[in-house]
């Protein structure tokens, strides 16, 4: 029998959701099936999407999850609250990382796996990293080409992303799990009728040992080092082959190489390819986060400076992580 399940959103004052699961039964050989009516998102699992790697289920805090499963035994999970893949798993290893803080609530923004800062990468007008990883993001298409599972998500402009930046948007994130590859694409379109400008990232927190974490790729780069005044960052030039983690890290890599390399100090190599993204950012707390940072670092693709965009165009850019 076929398993359904239909995810009412609604939006309260303050943009967070309440989620009312409904699980009928039915029988069906079609594909996963996504029907949009106003504002609400109705996610279609049937008998085969087990086989097919898409299943949505309840998370952690009630959340809704995503789990996508290849045919070659890769996991990924990720929960359309901030639209926040928080767990790669290649074999038994979790590659990506969360921290032991974060709360899934629907109020507060998933702190691990890969969220995204958009319209504002770090301090700004708006709050820090903008509204999307605090966002309810709906399942709009999935899929599965030849073992390899494939969903997209969307996020429009609602009252709570007006409230701080008045725009009208279109974001789309699709993601997609191969035998040793997570790729993302985003994309940004303008919807409204006036010009807007914004700045993003994928703030990717990487499982490891810190102590023998290391990145390759960044020599030869402008950087902006936040170390110690966030504030008032220091420029300077790239002058290593590899790039460690001693203590507290947090600089800016501006046309960073489109292939970077982390030696997450576990036994993994792991690529981290992109088009479109022209930046990184290193991030790792030291002891302002003593409970965790020996366990993860962050390797973050980005897009420092302003990307402005006209109405009815659009913005893309990509994302692949590969294990060897």
């Amino acid at each position: 029998m076929a398993r359904i399940c239909d995810i009412y959103a609604k939006k309260t004052i303050m943009g967070a959701i309440s989620m009312t699961w409904s699980l009928p039964t039915l029988t069906s050989s079609k594909l996963p099936r996504v029907n949009r009516y106003s504002g609400m998102a109705f996610a279609t699992v049937n008998k085969d999407t087990a086989t097919l790697g898409v299943k949505v289920t309840e998370g952690l805090g009630k959340l809704p999850k995503v789990v996508l499963t290849s045919s070659h035994g890769s996991e990924a999970e990720l929960y359309l609250y901030g639209g926040c893949v928080t767990s790669w798993k290649v074999g038994s290893r979790d590659l990506l990382f969360v921290r032991p803080d974060a709360v899934f609530n629907g109020q507060k923004p998933i702190s691990g796996g890969i969220p995204h800062c958009f319209p504002q990468f770090g301090p700004g007008p708006m709050q820090q990293h903008g509204f999307a990883r605090n966002s309810d993001w709906s399942i709009v298409d999935s899929e599965n080409v030849d073992g390899t599972p494939v969903i997209t998500l969307e996020l429009k402009d609602s009252p709570y992303s007006r409230s701080m930046w008045d725009y009208s948007f279109h974001a789309l994130y699709k993601i997609t799990l191969d035998k040793k590859t997570l790729s993302t694409e985003l994309k940004i379109t303008n919807t409204d009728k006036k010009p807007f400008s914004f700045t993003t990232a994928l703030h990717t927190y990487f499982s490891a040992s810190v102590s023998g974490a290391s990145v390759k790729g960044l020599k030869g780069c402008k950087t902006l080092n936040k170390d110690p005044d966030p504030k008032n960052p220091i420029e300077g030039k790239e002058e290593r082959d590899v790039v460690t983690y001693p203590g507290f890290v947090d600089c800016v890599y501006l046309g960073a190489s489109n292939e970077l390399y982390l030696d997450n100090g576990l036994g993994d190599i792991i690529s981290i390819k992109n088009t479109n993204w022209p930046d990184a950012v290193l991030w790792n707390p030291h002891l302002t986060m003593e409970a965790c940072y020996k366990d993860f670092v962050c390797v973050e693709n980005a897009q420092i400076g302003n990307v402005d965009l006209e109405p009815e165009n659009s913005w893309v850019a990509t994302q692949q992580l590969s294990v060897g």
